[in-house]
C-alpha cells in the first residue's frame, strides 16, 4: 500500500510540473511574462528541468522578471548539472561573454566541449570560433575546421561556410 501512495505521489507530481510548463507556455505566448516566470518557478523548483531552462532564458531577457545575469547562470548550471546539453550552452554563452559571471573563455570552451560532445551543433560551432580566434584555446585553425566539419556534418550551414573557408585558407 506504501508504494501505491508513493507512486501516485510522484506520478502526480511528474504530471503537475509538466502542468504548470504548459501554462507557463500560454502565459507566455499571451505576453504574460510575470505570470509565467511565476510557473516556471514553480516547474523548476518541482525539479523539471524544463522549467529552469526557461526561466533562465527569462532572467537572461528580463521578461516577466527583472533581468539578472547571475540568476541565469545558476539556473543553467542546475540544467547542465542535470546533464541537459542546452543548460551547458547557455552557460558557456555567459562564460564567453561575461554576463552575470566573471568571463572565462577555458570555462565556456570546457562547456561547449561537452555540449558538443552530446551531438549539439551550436556547442561544436562555438569551439570552433573559440579555437579559430584563440579565445581561452590555444589558436588552432585546423582544429577549429575540424568541429566546423562537425557542424556541417550536424546540417548546418553556417558551419560548412566556415569549413570551406578555412579549408580555402589551406587548413
Amino acid at each position: 500500500m506504501k508504494r501505491i501512495l508513493v507512486l501516485l505521489v510522484v506520478l502526480f507530481s511528474i504530471g503537475f510540473s509538466k502542468d504548470l510548463i504548459e501554462l507557463g507556455k500560454e502565459a507566455y505566448d499571451k505576453g504574460d511574462y510575470q505570470k509565467a516566470a511565476q510557473l516556471f518557478q514553480k516547474a523548476c523548483d518541482s525539479g523539471e528541468t524544463l522549467g529552469c531552462s526557461i526561466l533562465g532564458i527569462l532572467y537572461k531577457d528580463g521578461q516577466g522578471v527583472k533581468q539578472d545575469y547571475q540568476k541565469a547562470a545558476q539556473l543553467y548550471q542546475k540544467v547542465c548539472d542535470s546533464g541537459e546539453a542546452f543548460g551547458c550552452s547557455s552557460l558557456g554563452f555567459l562564460y564567453q561573454n561575461g554576463l552575470g559571471v566573471k568571463q572565462d573563455y577555458q570555462k565556456a570552451a570546457q562547456l561547449y566541449q561537452k555540449v558538443c560532445d552530446s551531438g549539439e551543433a551550436f556547442g561544436c560551432f562555438s569551439l570552433g570560433v573559440l579555437y579559430q580566434n584563440g579565445l581561452g584555446v590555444k589558436q588552432n585553425f585546423s582544429t577549429a575546421k575540424q568541429y566546423y566539419g562537425k557542424v556541417c556534418d550536424l546540417g548546418d550551414q553556417l558551419g560548412c561556410d566556415n569549413y570551406r573557408k578555412l579549408n580555402e585558407k589551406g587548413y
